[in-house]
């Protein structure tokens, strides 16, 4: 080979290399954006939730971490003790009103109103998976008050604060299920559904004030919610987690962080321009648009 040629093409290649380089420096310190930022996650203790709290924290924000689950939420504030942020948790049902507007204050309190909001509370009860007309009348209002009613109320006490502020964030963790499901799934898809229309609409009405409302739709993510599923629906978990990812291009299960990083994406400024939209990370599930 030319040695003449080969050097003139390694010097063509250097200026690609440095703009790389930049790029990844610039992202290096555009990440620096959510230190000292205030970030509330409802359904933070476990699962999704527990990954966008530390997600956050990795960044240097100051996460209220909201669930029910006491002995999960300590967990999960052991786990950031050596992150540059923090991760603060309060026990609370965000289908409660009076434990959303605690929240809301609570984090004002104690740093600053929040930045951020990520309404990611959400449950799925294997008993709920039975044909619409046999679900019992409390599991579909249990459904809808914690994966629906939560994100409204969550809303509601946020708000204000954050036009005061001149802005925020509020991203809603739906599913692939608000958009495409199947049998026996009323209450869910119905509550996951009802997400991604009071997304638009809380983009709608609030984008004037510089608040971004945006939707994540995580598909086949490897949870307890989702590992209650596998285990309702045989004693052959392997084999049904397989079945599960069949239909996905990408055959695996999804992870925590997916979700954490889409959110993280949404909740920057580098998605100044986006509102009223919602990205699915499910592996490629809804480019083939069924579910086998």
């Amino acid at each position: 080979m030319n040695s003449t040629g080969s050097a003139r093409r390694a010097s063509r290649r250097r200026p690609v290399a440095r703009l790389w380089s930049a790029a990844r420096q610039k992202e290096t310190t555009d990440m620096a954006e959510y230190t000292d930022r205030v970030v509330i996650v409802t359904g933070g203790a476990k699962g999704i939730g527990r990954g966008i709290c530390l997600a956050f924290a990795r960044e240097g924000a100051r996460v209220l971490c909201a669930d029910i689950d006491e002995t999960a939420g300590a967990e999960v504030v052991g786990a950031s003790e050596d992150l540059d942020g923090t991760v603060h948790f309060q026990a609370a049902d965000a289908a409660d009103d009076e434990a959303c507007r605690a929240l809301v204050e609570t984090a004002a309190a104690r740093w600053q109103p929040a930045d951020v909001v990520v309404n990611n509370v959400g449950i799925q009860p294997p008993s709920s998976y039975v044909p619409a007309h046999e679900l019992p009348l409390e599991m579909w209002d249990r459904i809808l008050d914690v994966n629906l009613k939560s994100s409204f109320l969550m809303t509601r006490h946020c708000i204000a604060p954050m036009i005061e502020r001149g802005g925020g964030v509020i991203i809603n963790i739906a599913s692939i299920q608000g958009l495409q499901s199947m049998k026996s799934v009323s209450a869910y898809a119905a509550s996951k559904g009802g997400l991604l229309s009071l997304t638009r609409q809380l983009a709608l009405e609030y984008g004037e004030h510089n608040i971004r409302v945006l939707a994540v739709n995580p598909g086949a993510i490897d949870t307890p919610l989702l590992e209650a599923a596998v285990a309702y629906r045989g004693d052959d978990r392997e084999q049904i987690r397989k079945q599960i990812v069949a239909p996905q291009p990408i055959r695996r299960m999804g992870r925590p962080e997916d979700i954490a990083d889409a959110v993280l994406f949404l909740a920057s400024d580098k998605a100044s321009f986006m509102t009223g939209e919602y990205v699915c990370v499910d592996g490629g599930m809804m480019a083939r648009g069924a579910w086998a």
